[in-house]
């Protein structure tokens, strides 16, 4: 491809139940960044998955405990609790599309946009036949429109559960204020991933305990629970869908049919 010639990718990702986790955990683990002094200093609090893989799960159990065995804290666990279909958020489509009944599917027109060349070609084709050269100013009715389509996507709201556990009160203090204050006196939050948008909401109600009273030989912790509802959209069926995710077409300017030839022999002129 020569260097001054630029090709169009349209790059997308679909949006699944995973892509809605991710985006959970990075705004949790990345966007909202904690830290807070520990007996090492002014350390980043860690955050983990609670529904990881046992393999990976059981290796980062090892490095969340010291030598007794106890867990390290302060700590942050994400856990997905459940979700639901939602079909009262329409979202882009205020109705029900169904996909196209070919090979390719589709159903959401997410981008439409002329084909340069390929219109570009049947100017000059035209202009060429009428007027003898390809470069004579005249209104093109040929354009040839390249439409992007999509699997309908589906409106989903997902619970996550946001656990906070700290072994001083004001560890715990250092956590719980940047959920109460980053929204403002509003809930509402927006999460990204792979280039698609979800809203989320912070639950204004922190569920708290501790073990402090029981003064037993346990190790002191203090925890709080935040509840969080994500609005999201899932596109597809993942790995299961034999049809492309993304489908592309280019409409029809002009229609040939082929011109048929007859040959006649003597006998049927004698019919005719």
């Amino acid at each position: 491809m020569p260097e001054n010639k630029k090709e169009n990718v349209i790059t997308l990702e679909p949006s699944t139940i995973e892509t809605i986790d991710m985006a959970v955990f990075e705004f949790v683990n990345e966007e909202m960044d904690l830290h807070t002094t520990t007996n090492r200093g002014f350390k980043k609090v860690p955050v983990i998955w609670v529904s990881a893989e046992r393999a990976f799960q059981s290796k980062r159990s090892k490095e969340m405990r010291d030598k007794e065995g106890a867990l390290i804290l302060p700590l942050i666990s994400v856990e997905r609790a459940g979700f639901e279909k939602d079909p009262t958020r329409k979202g882009p489509a205020w109705a029900h599309l169904p996909p196209v009944d070919d090979t390719k599917g589709g159903a959401f027109t997410i981008t439409r946009q002329i084909k340069q060349d390929k219109t570009s070609n049947f100017a000059n084709a035209d202009t060429a036949r009428a007027r003898g050269q390809i470069n004579f100013p005249r209104k093109n009715e040929k354009i040839v429109y390249e439409t992007i389509s999509i699997p309908l996507p589906v409106s989903i709201n997902v619970n996550y559960i946001i656990k906070l556990r700290a072994e001083y009160q004001q560890q715990m203090n250092d956590l719980i204020q940047p959920f109460v204050t980053k929204t403002g006196n509003i809930n509402h939050f927006m999460l990204n991933k792979d280039g698609h948008r979800y809203e989320g909401f912070i639950d204004g109600s922190f569920s708290s305990n501790s073990n402090v009273e029981e003064m037993g030989e346990d190790e002191r912790m203090y925890e709080t629970e935040i509840n969080i509802r994500v609005l999201g959209h899932l596109v597809g069926e993942g790995p299961n869908q034999e049809k492309p995710k993304v489908v592309r077409r280019e409409n029809a300017v002009e229609v040939k049919i082929p011109r048929e030839r007859t040959i006649l022999t003597d006998d049927d002129l004698d019919f005719l």
